[in-house]
This record gives C-alpha cells, sequence and structure tokens, in this order.
C-alpha cells in the first residue's frame, strides 16, 4: 500500500503551509511514518530533517530506499520504535508529524505525551478520523464503537483546548484522501483468492481479508458519515496567557472587575451587567475569574453563569473583559482557559458564547449551530459558538435561555 491511512501530497501540503514559518532546516518526527510518503515529502519540500517511527521494518526498508533513490538518504532516519514509549529529549523538534497513526495511542493521549517534544515554538501536525454528521447511522457506530469510537470536530477541539494547545489551522480533509487509500486496498483485495475457499489458508487470512472487505463496504455504505481531519496545534505559552496568574475573584476583586470592564466596554452595559449577575440566582460562586497583576490588581476578568438550553443546564460565556493596556499580552486567554478548565473539573458539559469566531476558536468553540442550539435574538451563525466539556454528556438543541439580567 503506498499510504495506510487517507490522505495525500496535496494535504500534507496543505498542513505544512498551515504550520506557518519554519526554521531554515526544521527537525520533524513523523510518527507513524508507514512506507514514508509525508516524511519523503517533508525532507524534499520543506528541507527538513526527519526522523521518521514506525514498529514495521518493512515499511521503514521501504522508506530508506526511496530517501537514497531521491537523493534525500542524509536527511531521512527511519527508526524502529514504538511512539507509544518514545525516549526522544523534550524540546527535540520543531514539528512532531503524525497523519493518520493518532488512533493507534489515542487522540487524547498522543496529544498528552507528545507535547513535551516540542521546541519553542513548534507545533503538533496530527490528523483524526471524527463524525461529520450530528447523528451517526448505527450501521457506522457499530463498525467503529467497538475498535475506535470516533468523536466529532467539536469535541476533538475541546480536549485539544483541555490538553493545553492553542489551535494555529484546521483542515478538513477531501474525499479524494480516500480514494488513494481505498482504491489501492480494493484492488488488493479483489486481487486476492476468497480465503473462504482456499483449504490453505489459515484463520488470520480469513480474518484479515474479512476484516477489510468490512471496512470497505462500510466506507461505501456509510462514508458521508465521518472522515479525517488534520489540525496544526501549538502549546499555551506564556504570549498566551501563560505568564498571568488566573484565579476565582474574591470580594477585594469586585471593584477592579468593574473598573477593567469599564475600560474594555465603550458603554457600562457589560460592567452593570456582572453587577446585576452577582445578585441573580444564575451566579455560580467560584465561575468568576480574574488575571492579577504582581501588584494584585485587575488585568482581566471572564464569567461564566447559569444558561440553559431547552432546560437542560448550560453556562454563559460573557463578559470577557482585558484592561485595554494589556491587549496581545495573553492576560484575557488566561483568564479563559482557567475558568474553563474549573468548569470542566466541575462537571460543567457545555459553555457558549456571543463573541469574535477567531478568538473563541483558539479555545475550542465552534458555531453553536454544528448542535443545533440557537440564539434568542439575530445573530451572525459563525459568532453564536459552543465549547464541549464533557463528551459523554448528550448536547441539547433548541434555543439558549440567558438569565434575566442579560435582559433577552
Amino acid at each position: 500500500m503506498p499510504r495506510q491511512s487517507p490522505g495525500s501530497d496535496a494535504t500534507t501540503r496543505r498542513l505544512l503551509s498551515l504550520c506557518g514559518p519554519l526554521p531554515e532546516r526544521p527537525r520533524v518526527l513523523d510518527l507513524g511514518c508507514g512506507p514514508g510518503r509525508s516524511a519523503l515529502l517533508l525532507a524534499a519540500e520543506a528541507g527538513a530533517e526527519v526522523t521518521a517511527v514506525d514498529l514495521h521494518e518493512g515499511f521503514l526498508d521501504e522508506l530508506r530506499e526511496a530517501a537514497e533513490a531521491r537523493g534525500l538518504g542524509d536527511r531521512v532516519r527511519a527508526v524502529n520504535a514504538d511512539m507509544g514509549a518514545l525516549t526522544c529529549e523534550d524540546g527535540s523538534f520543531d514539528l512532531v508529524w503524525a497523519e493518520g497513526s493518532a488512533y493507534i495511542v489515542g487522540f487524547d493521549r498522543a496529544l498528552a505525551s507528545w507535547k513535551r517534544l516540542l521546541a519553542p515554538g513548534g507545533a503538533l501536525v496530527v490528523t483524526e478520523c471524527e463524525w461529520t454528521v450530528d447523528e451517526p447511522s448505527p450501521g457506522a457506530r457499530a463498525f467503529w464503537d467497538p475498535q475506535y469510537p470516533l468523536r466529532s470536530t467539536a469535541r476533538n477541539l475541546a480536549a485539544v483546548q483541555v490538553a493545553g494547545y492553542r489551535v494555529s489551522g484546521v483542515h478538513h480533509q477531501p474525499d479524494s484522501d480516500w480514494v488513494e487509500y481505498y482504491g489501492p486496498l480494493g484492488e488488493r483485495v479483489r486481487a486476492c483468492e476468497d480465503p473462504t475457499e482456499d483449504p490453505t489458508a489459515g484463520a488470520p487470512a480469513r480474518a484479515a481479508i474479512a476484516a477489510v472487505r468490512e471496512e470497505l463496504d462500510v466506507r461505501e455504505r456509510h462514508g458521508q458519515e465521518y472522515g479525517y481531519t488534520g489540525y496544526v496545534l501549538r502549546p499555551v505559552t506564556a504570549g498566551d496567557g501563560g505568564a498571568w496568574p488566573a484565579r476565582p475573584e474574591t470580594a477585594a476583586d469586585v471593584a477592579g472587575v468593574r473598573e477593567v470592564n469599564l475600560a474594555a466596554f465603550e458603554t457600562p452595559l457589560e460592567a452593570d451587567l456582572v453587577d446585576a449577575l452577582r445578585a441573580d440566582s444564575s451566579w455560580l460562586p467560584g465561575l468568576s475569574y480574574v488575571a492579577g497583576r504582581p501588584d494584585g490588581s485587575v488585568a482581566a476578568h471572564a464569567l461564566l453563569t447559569r444558561c440553559e438550553v431547552s432546560g437542560t443546564p448550560a453556562l454563559a460565556l460573557a463578559p470577557v473583559a482585558a484592561d485595554p493596556a494589556l491587549q496581545r499580552s495573553g492576560a484575557g486567554s488566561a483568564v479563559v482557559r482557567a475558568l474553563l478548565s474549573d468548569a470542566r473539573a466541575r462537571g460543567e458539559s457545555l459553555v457558549l458564547v456571543l463573541g469574535h469566531p477567531a478568538y473563541y476558536a483558539r479555545f475550542g468553540f465552534v458555531p453553536a449551530s454544528r448542535f443545533g442550539i440557537r440564539a434568542p435574538f439575530e445573530v451572525p451563525d459563525e459568532a453564536m459558538m459552543a465549547l464541549v466539556l464533557d463528551d459523554t454528556v448528550p448536547i441539547p438543541a433548541g434555543t439558549i435561555a440567558y438569565p434575566a439580567p442579560f435582559g433577552v
């Protein structure tokens, strides 16, 4: 097989473009490299020094031969190793690359364990198979759930946020990427004798052919229900808010919170809203957060209060404010990340926000309409956003009911 998962050179190039500027000779770790299509492209087109890791020596031999034939032998090092038990030193790579292989260890484990390998400014590039419909059919679930339960893009973005990454790029792979994988796979299977009619075929051969035929059949019948998405991720750093200590507000912060909201917005409406919510039953003690300056004064503020979607409890993120003098310092991001982390730890499952899509996407928010959630007023679809904190809890659909102080 030329590839071990759906993909294409075009997708590899697209993901590479989303990484932004790279060092002149970037150090790349290609995990689950297979026969090395991505490794060879990265070495040739990005000028990278690629360490390509796989457990199957046959793939690595194929990669070594191809690298030498293309004059890339000095740039591609094939290593037989387990991606789940890497011994590489921390901060060794500018890019950690995993096309179609993170499922081997699991998406969440991949996010957690591979972060340490990134040098400052480095990026994790990973592709993951996901549901592309809100309600997958029983047939699709019967195939996927026992072997690798899929999640939606929204839920994987939530996992990215919880794991401490910011999103630099997202690429939904086209159907043609599946053709590059399943076309050759189907040809190989059709060329095989039916093992059930071959008395010399052993049980492993029969099981392997049966499994591939089932996979091809499921793709033909349910392929519109799932697909691969590529993510370009960077660990949260001081510039994203790591330098700003964030914590729940205290009574001593109340005046500072009001000052920050007055400074951040053109009218006092947001500052008055915070004061009104403090006196409302929707107020949740401990979910009003501040980021503090070294002198203890408030640099940024973010608030979560109780709202509902079709009678199901959810959280409303509003307002979020930072001292205008500290714009782009990461103070606002710090307080939002800390607040969302606290909400998740408390067992909350859904957060809603009306805001700028480019800003809130970094935390994993996606358009709420993907879940059938809508605002009780006219608003651009992309501005009403949702973040799933717990993907084991059903997501309600319907209209958001805000607390009375919101006045809607």
